[in-house]
């Protein structure tokens, strides 16, 4: 009997040092669940960090972009005035000239843009 109670109280030990085992298996589990979340999140905020540079970086272009077509618009606006001012001089001169070759030219004109719409 001595026996058995000795084997038995060997099993009891063992059982519960299986069971402190386990016990510290799943601290370390939960643990380690923490810690993958915790550089998850870490790695989201990394990717969200440079997402937000890359939107900067397309923000400056657009911008610099905008400018540059700004300025450009300008230039050929004062090209197009430039030269609407150049060429005005001469049409009025030809027209004083021959008016009624001109009055013709206007209407021809005319009647081939209307012709152009009216097909729609």
């Amino acid at each position: 009997m001595a026996a058995k109670k000795k084997s038995v109280s060997t099993v009891e030990s063992r059982l519960s040092a299986l069971r402190r085992d386990f016990e510290a298996l799943q601290d370390d589990m939960k643990g380690l669940a923490g810690d993958v979340g915790s550089i998850a999140s870490e790695k989201a905020q990394l990717a969200l960090r440079g997402a937000e540079d890359v939107a900067d970086r397309a923000m400056r272009l657009a911008e610099e972009a905008a400018r540059e077509a700004k300025v450009a618009a300008g230039e050929f606006k004062e090209e197009a005035e430039e030269w609407a001012q150049e060429n005005a001089e001469t049409l009025r001169v030809q027209v004083r000239d021959q008016p009624i070759t001109s009055l013709l030219i206007a209407g021809g004109i005319g009647a081939f843009l209307g012709a152009i719409f009216l097909r729609r």
